[in-house]
């Protein structure tokens, strides 16, 4: 598979829960809990093979890229901050619905940056072949990767 259209895919799974989320009523904590569990495990994964595998790829492909993979590796640092609160936080808090929903909101901006603006010129950069490659290391490194938001390299700096 090809690593943009893998890393599209993880958008299109996380944007599901989104709005599976979304629509749970408000006493549907057990719900909420499980979509948001969903979410954390999702993004933990994604941002991980971003930035261990894609990310040093696409800077070496397109060097003009650094500042979209630079700004990109902060919006993560706040992301995977929030999941780790979340991980934590029990469904009933009152701010957990406005955590999911900021949380949401950070993340549709992301993924809207990456997929207009940035995976066409990545793309145009690397190749079919290239991108190919990236995208079996990815998925061969999803399950390996950790689960734990705070150990994404992003969250530290």
């Amino acid at each position: 598979m090809d690593g943009i259209v893998l890393l599209k895919d993880d958008h299109k799974t996380v944007e599901k829960l989104f709005k599976q989320f979304e629509k749970a009523g408000e006493g549907a904590l057990a719900e909420k809990r499980k979509l948001a569990d969903q979410v954390i495990e999702e993004l933990t994964t994604h941002t991980w093979i971003e930035e261990k595998i894609f990310y040093p790829a696409a800077r070496e492909a397109s060097p003009d890229s650094k500042d979209h993979v630079l700004e990109s590796v902060e919006e993560h640092h706040v992301v995977l901050w929030m999941l780790s609160e979340l991980k934590g936080m029990d469904p009933a808090d009152e701010r957990f619905d406005a955590k999911m929903s900021v949380l949401m909101e950070n993340v549709r901006h992301h993924v809207e940056e990456e997929e207009k603006e940035w995976f066409p010129e990545v793309r145009k950069a690397m190749g079919r072949n290239r991108l190919k490659e990236l995208g079996e290391e990815m998925e061969a490194a999803k399950a390996t990767a950790p689960r734990d938001p705070l150990t994404v390299p992003s969250a530290e700096q």
